[in-house]
This record gives structure tokens, sequence and C-alpha cells, in this order.
């Protein structure tokens, strides 16, 4: 690659002082700033680098690759190259099959066996200390570097864990610092997590691998970036006989410049917003700003009420971006839904809910998050054949767990919501409820006309209070089309370059959104849309179609790209799971018919167009 060469062509400039010489250039450069800047330095043999550079490749965020020597190409510097030396201490750890066997002050004795190795410099991180200058903040002495649980991507026998480094920071001066770190340091300068460490791996902040321990004051939360020491653990794991690393703390000043420099001015895809999503554990999370501006456009968009039901109340700011937000960290995710509104009928649930929820669950599907759906005891027969039937008609990917809980009191809720009924071990990372009865004060359940239903609902809800006690379990409460514009978040969550690269930890290879299976599990009304147009018996011809829409709108239309495919099929997904629902007499809330209407709100009016205005809006181009 042309890029590697040109690296390779001024390795020269560091690369014999670095290693032959018995008092060699090297020194801490934390916060040093100019020409030159510090790097970190793994020897190993030849037969492994191709190995090593790929594992870098694929690991950029702790491993930032900035060029690499060839074997017996080893030069003298240019003179004033490297200054402010310190020399006699040793600079380098030997490795001999794995283990760290010695230290070296120079690899002098080895100079035969370098001509048939390879030297990697490795990015020492921008300088995290001008940043913090930038954000109003004193400089600190660098923390110690403290191992994690989060595994790298393994390739070729080279595999380890992601080794951080720490700051404390006030509250206040997150957003800002991180802002002022993703501006100086491009990719390299943003945090891969804020918060409890022990959401890392970390038990002990005052016991780090390398260095020295840092305390985080109260008040301030701790927040992490990788660490090129990353790399001890990856020379380890290759047990090659002979290997070489920089000591902590030393590092080779050089000329080199990461591939992906930083863009000096942030634009909105970005520029990094700051969310706390939760205080117990203590859990930030970031999105750029585009993306959480569209997230709140959802938001708006979700909030109108066509059915003059009175629900502007309920609407918290901001709840939807902080509930997507948790739902991106989240592992294992339980959804209720189910209002038994109409108790004269059987099924007495209505169709406002179950929709929503289904979308919710076929998103979380694609995203490969573990989710189950729980349920009125009485009606799990229901809601098992309407899943069994979402999946027969492809609305769903697999069939997923319909649990029931019947209460009893909050001991019997923990040991639901807990592995061995242990609150440091929850089943469920997040709660969502989706148009679900609760509680009133005088303890019944209610529907909209005041009819007391307590008898058709068990209590769910009571997981949901006991959930707030619980450590590591949040929960959510949205509307039918609640349930769509998560999906609809997530989409663009996981689209956002800032959240995916903080949600992976910056290990693993960054995935443009068309390589993604999720891409294609966005809910779908598009057919529904165009049978409206069209009438259900007409062939479809898309160039005629387009101008006909360009007719209904009373403006410009063009046919998007990845819409077209879905114009093969007859029905939508929800189009079809709304008349699964139908197929099971279950009624609209309001009129209570059994037909193609939510709450009174027919499907092709209304519903289905809410929920391709919600697409429309997370697919937009910004």
């Amino acid at each position: 690659m042309p890029f590697t060469l040109h690296l390779r062509s001024r390795l020269p400039s560091a690369i014999r002082s670095l290693i032959l010489q018995k008092k060699p250039n090297i020194r801490n450069t934390s916060s040093m700033a100019g020409e030159l800047r510090p790097a970190s330095l793994v020897v190993l043999p030849r037969s492994l680098a191709p190995a090593f550079e790929r594992f870098c490749q694929v690991n950029t965020g702790p491993l930032p690759l900035l060029g690499q020597s060839e074997p017996e190409k080893w030069m003298l510097p240019p003179q004033g190259a490297i200054s402010e030396t310190r020399m006699g201490h040793p600079q380098f750890w030997k490795y001999e099959f794995g283990a760290c066997t010695g230290s070296l002050a120079s690899l002098e004795q080895y100079s035969e066996q370098l001509k048939d190795m390879v030297a990697f410099f490795l990015g020492c991180s921008f300088s995290l200390e001008e940043a913090l200058e930038k954000a109003g903040l004193p400089r600190r002495d660098p923390a110690g570097h403290s191992q994690t649980t989060v595994p790298c991507v393994t390739h070729a026998g080279f595999c380890c864990p992601l080794v951080v480094t720490m700051r404390p920071i006030p509250k206040d001066k997150l957003e800002g610092l991180v802002r002022a770190c993703c501006s100086l340091g491009g990719e390299q300068g943003q945090p891969v997590h804020m918060g409890d460490p022990e959401l890392l791996g970390i038990k002990e902040l005052s016991k780090p691998a390398y260095g020295d321990a840092m305390v985080c004051p109260p008040g301030e939360v701790p927040v992490f970036w990788p660490s090129p020491l990353t790399s001890l653990g990856a020379v380890s794991s290759c047990e090659t006989p002979l290997a070489f690393a920089s000591i902590p703390g030393c590092t080779v000043m050089t000329d080199l410049k990461d591939a992906k420099a930083p863009p000096g001015c942030l634009t909105p895809e970005r520029i990094p917003e700051v969310h706390h999503i939760s205080q117990d554990p203590l859990h930030y999370s970031i999105a750029s700003v585009s993306a959480s501006q569209k997230i709140r456009e959802l938001e708006s968009m979700i909030g109108i009420d066509p059915g003059n039901r009175g629900i502007g109340h309920l609407l918290c700011k901001d709840e939807l971006l902080k509930a997507s937000l948790s739902l991106s960290h989240a592992r294992s995710v339980l959804i209720t839904t189910g209002f038994p509104t109409h108790f004269n009928h059987e099924p007495p649930e209505e169709t406002d809910g179950p929709p929503g929820a289904v979308a919710l669950v076929a998103f979380l599907q694609a995203l490969e998050k573990e989710v189950a759906i729980i349920v009125d005891q009485r009606a799990w027969n229901l809601h098992q054949k309407i899943v069994e039937d979402a999946v027969e008609q492809g609305v769903l990917k697999t069939q997923i767990p319909i649990l029931t809980y019947q209460g009893g009191s909050v001991e019997a809720a923990q040991a639901f919501l807990c592995k061995n009924g242990d609150p440091q071990t929850p089943r469920f990372d997040h709660l969502v409820a989706i148009e679900r009865a609760g509680r009133a004060a005088d303890g019944n359940y209610y529907n909209a006309r005041k009819m007391n239903i307590k008898h058709l609902v068990d209590p769910i809800d009571d997981l949901f209070l006991a959930a707030k006690k619980i450590p590591g379990i949040s929960s959510t409460g949205v509307s039918n089309w609640g349930g769509y514009a998560l999906a609809c978040a997530l989409y663009i969550l996981y689209s956002c370059a800032v959240h995916s690269q903080y949600l992976r930890k910056a290990v693993g290879p960054s995935r443009a959104p068309g390589d993604q299976a999720w891409t294609q599990a966005l809910p779908s009304v598009i057919k529904a849309l165009t049978r409206l147009l069209w009438g259900s018996s007409r062939r479809w011809d898309l160039p005629l179609l387009e101008e006909k829409l360009v007719d209904q709108t009373c403006g410009t239309f063009t046919m998007p790209q990845c819409l077209t495919g879905h114009l093969l099929g007859e029905y939508s997904q929800e189009e079809k799971m709304l008349g699964i629902l139908v197929q099971h007499k279950v009624r609209s809330g309001v009129s209570g018919i059994v037909g193609m209407e939510v709450d009174g709100l027919p499907f092709h009016n209304t519903h289905a167009e809410m929920i391709q205005k919600l697409v429309d809006v997370t697919t937009a181009q910004v």
C-alpha cells in the first residue's frame, strides 16, 4: 500500500538510536507537543509481522499503528531528531514464549536476531493534557493503566484484553472535555467509557496493571481512554520465542503521522453529545449532535395526538434519546405489552401495543440482543400464536421466549429479574412497557372508560418498581408509536460513527451501516402506502408509481432505491403484523371493531403514514 510504504520510508529517523545504542534517546512524553510525536515500540519476528499488522488494523483504538520497519534496514537517525534524552535506564521488556523475562537498556546484544525482526511503531495517543487545558481543566499527572475484561478482536494467534487509562472529570465538564478530545485527537481522542469502572471489568482503580493508582474524587466521573499498553498483552499472547516491547512510560519520538488525523473542525456528524443514562451503576453515553437531533425529531413526531386522547402531558423531553441509548448498551431486554380493555370480549386485548412491541423485538433481534416478552398468564396462548404467526410470515426472525409473572412480593419480583435472586446478577438490562396497564392508587387497574379490569391484569408493573432498586436495570414506558420510534432511534445510533465506536470500546473494525444486517430490520409500510394509492389488484409499475406519488404529495418524489425491493411482496411487515392481530380477533381500542385500525385510527390513512414518516426521518441523509 502506498501509505505503508510512505511510513516505512520515514522510519529511519528513530530506529537506530532506539534499538542499538547503549544510551537510547527515550523519555516519558505524555504531555509533549510539537513536530515529533511519541510512539511505543513492539519488535516481533518477521514471520509474525503480517498477522500483528492486521491485529492492529482491526483494533485501531488501543493500537494505532503509525508504521513498521523492514528487516535489516536499521539506519542512523538525523542529528537532532530526538532530544531531551533519558539515559542509562531500562527501556525495553524482553519476552520469551509469552513471558516477560527481563528489562534492557538497549538491544545491541540482539543485533543478529533483529536482522530477521520487524519494529512496529504505535501511537501513544493525542495530548490528553492539552485537551484538559482546552476544556478549562487543570493538567494532572498521568494515571495508571488498567486491564479490562473487554476483549480485542482476535487475529491469527494475537488476542488480549483492552487496557485503558483514566482521568477523573467533573460532571459539568464532561461534554466540553469530550469535544476537546475529539477535536484534538480525532477518533483516538474519543473516550471508550464514562462511568463505573466495573462496567469495564475493573474491580479496583487503586490497583492498575501499570503505573500509579488514581482516586476518583466524589462528584467526578471516571473517564477512560484506550491505552497502547494493550500491545503488551498481544505480545504475550503470541508466545513467540523472542520479542521486545517498550517499557510503560518509555517512548520514542517520531515524525510518523496517524492515518486518521484529527479533523480539526468537527462536523455535526462528529461533534459528540454526552448523556447520563444510568446512576446505579454510573454510566454516560455519547452520540453525535446530528444523531441526537434526529432522535429528538422522532420524539416530537410521536407526541402528536390525532385521536385527541390527552396524552401530551405524559411525554418527557429527551426520554426517547435516553431510552434508546440505554437499549443500545443493553445485552438482554424484556418487553411487556397487552391491554385488556375489552373485558366483555374474548380476547379482551386491543391492537394498540403489540405492533410497536413486535417492531422493537424485530430490530433488537437484528442487533443480536437477547429479547423476551412478558404477558398476562391468561393471554399466554394468544401471544404465543401471534409470535408464531409473526415468525412464519417473516415479521420476526426467530421465536422469542414468552414469559408470565403472577407476583406476590418484592422478593418474588427480585427473584424473577435476577439470576438466583441475586441483585448483583440481573437477568435483564432494560425493561420496556408498551401500552401496558399500570396500577392505580387504590390498587386496581382501569381501562380508558374507567372500568376496573384488575381481574384480567397480572401485576407485571411490580417488576418495573422492583427494577428501580436493582443496579444495572433501566426501564422505559412508551406508546405503540414509541415502540416504532425506539427501533428507528436504535437504527440512528448504530449508524452514528461516534456512538458505534463508543459501543465497541474502540476495538474491532468499524463497519459501514450497509454492511450490517440490522439495516434491513426497520419497520416497513411502503407496500401498504402503494396499495392505498393503487388498489390491491394492480401490478406494480415503479415509474408509474413514482408519478402517482408525486401527484398525491403535490411535490417532487423520488423512489428510494432501498425501498423498491420492498414492493415485491404482497404486504408490508406492519400490515402483516396488524393482519395477524385481526386474524386472532384482537380489537381496536377505541371503536372495538375487529379490523385494520389501531386505537380507532385507520391503518392506511394514519398509522402507516406515521410509521413511514418515522422511517423517512431515520434514513434521511444529513
